[in-house]
């Protein structure tokens, strides 16, 4: 069985769309998902499942927690190979001395056309930084990411494609999560 690693959207942030993680592991569990993990409060599980349609899975892990919390996230789905090749396809990937934790990564739920994509590539955001490779948006944030000079939601709208950030940190972290449950 493929392991996935599946990302909330806006759960668990400002006190709003509360899951503990032991629920979310039992609803995963309910799906028929396999030796689910979770990795910190904000929505991140690693499993096994049987299906090969992410797309499809996603939807019924949003159907899932519509009904049992009462609200509807978005879920962003990526195999663990499309996890390695976001990481590998990092523009920021050879700066020395890049803090981590200014460094986000917006995972999209679908290709954004190309006039979208040169759109946003045209904007000039100092001293931000992003590039777009498929379905990721890698922002690196110098001073941080809480006042940007231009919110990831704001590019992620001009890309019309819903999507979630995660700290490159964490990136990487679900990745190990998801190679350690591969080997196992």
């Amino acid at each position: 069985m493929p392991v996935i690693i599946s990302m909330l959207r806006g759960v668990n942030v400002g006190g709003r769309h509360q899951i503990k993680m032991d629920a979310l592991r039992v609803l995963y569990e309910s799906l028929g998902l396999r030796d689910v993990r979770t990795h910190i409060q904000s929505g991140n599980a690693i499993f096994r499942a049987p299906e090969r349609d992410v797309s499809r899975l996603a939807k019924r892990i949003e159907d899932a927690i519509e009904r049992s919390a009462g609200f509807r996230p978005h879920v962003v789905v990526r195999t663990s190979g499309e996890m390695r090749a976001a990481i590998a396809n990092n523009p920021f990937a050879a700066r020395r001395g890049l803090d981590p934790s200014k460094l986000l990564v917006v995972f999209l739920s679908r290709n954004p056309t190309r006039e979208a994509r040169d759109r946003v590539l045209g904007i000039q955001a100092d001293p931000e930084e992003f590039e777009i490779a498929g379905r990721e948006v890698y922002i690196y944030y110098p001073n941080g990411m809480a006042r940007p000079q231009l919110p990831w939601t704001t590019i992620e709208k001009m890309l019309d494609s819903p999507g979630t950030g995660r700290n490159w940190n964490t990136v990487n972290k679900l990745l190990e999560i998801a190679e350690t449950l591969e080997a196992s």
